[in-house]
């Protein structure tokens, strides 16, 4: 994933008309249509239905466009910053999460660079786990937190754990099984299921409740495509969902661990190829906070 894709991809969007977006971009009607087909390739969705005489944006690419304007937004910043303090002594790492639960923990470590790395800029990004992952994977990400089965292994990447997380079943504050220490799936089938089909669920997790889901009858179980949908179906008592513990921060919901089912190794990913004595400093006071 690149600029030019982000670009072309929200110019397309916010015109409905890939001349239009050529134009605004100076750059050829086919170029566009190559950035777009690109990126869906990318991204293994199509973002546009197309016909000769209308463009108009999927499901998918109704839910990417905030997201590819905020990375353009960061870049812009990040870009910005470097060139007003080319001459001094900062030096930026930029930080990937896809959920801003992470945030939590993060801030901690934060607290402890920001008095042994005072050169130091950290430029945090929350964006959702498939974009993240192709931004890391091609170098405009340095340091990303993740799930370890979630990282394709390559060459290069060092991945470190943090913790590991159990796989919860997440309900309202005020549900009888908030009253447990844990559950099980035999239990789970007397209740709704909300299934979500985003790249924002964990794979292990999407494995589980999509295993889950065959077992429930059409009128027990909810769809959507976003996680802050399923988050607040779950609030609205519609039913369950199937998430990593801690994956939200909303003090409306409960996660209450799912026997059966071993941890999921949560940790760091950077690659080792970095020149940046920063990243090595700051990967270790991630791990050596994680340790106190």
């Amino acid at each position: 994933m690149n600029t030019q894709q982000l670009e072309s991809f929200v110019q397309v969007a916010e015109n409905l008309n890939f001349a239009r977006a050529a134009e605004v971009l100076n750059i050829t009607q086919s170029a566009v249509s190559r950035q777009i087909n690109s990126l869906e390739d990318e991204l293994g969705t199509k973002l546009f239905h197309r016909s000769t005489r209308t463009v108009a944006l999927t499901p998918a690419g109704i839910s990417f466009l905030d997201d590819a304007k905020e990375i353009l937004k960061r870049l812009q910043i990040a870009a910005h910053k470097i060139q007003n303090h080319s001459q001094s002594n900062i030096q930026i790492i930029s930080i990937g999460c896809s959920n801003e639960a992470n945030l939590i923990t993060l801030s901690k470590t934060l607290s402890q660079c920001r008095l042994q790395m005072p050169e130091l800029h950290p430029f945090v990004r929350v964006i959702p786990y498939r974009s993240i992952l192709n931004l890391f994977i091609h170098g405009e990400i340095d340091i990303l937190f993740g799930f370890k089965d979630d990282i394709p292994v390559r060459d290069g990447v060092i991945y470190r754990e943090l913790t590991e997380i159990p796989i919860c079943c997440v309900v309202p504050v005020g549900h009888p099984y908030t009253q447990k220490n844990e559950v099980n799936e035999k239990e789970l089938l007397s209740e709704n299921i909300i299934i979500c089909n985003s790249y924002e669920i964990p794979s292990k997790a999407a494995d589980i409740q999509n295993r889950l889901a065959n077992k429930f009858l059409p009128d027990s179980a909810y769809y959507c495509e976003n996680l802050q949908v399923m988050l607040s179906l779950v609030k609205a008592g519609y039913g369950f969902a199937i998430l990593p513990d801690k994956a939200s921060i909303d003090s409306e919901l409960a996660f209450i661990p799912l026997s059966g089912y071993e941890p999921i190794s949560y940790g760091t990913f950077h690659k080792n190829t970095s020149k940046n004595s920063l990243i090595k400093k700051f990967i270790s006071i991630v791990h050596s906070k994680n340790t106190d």
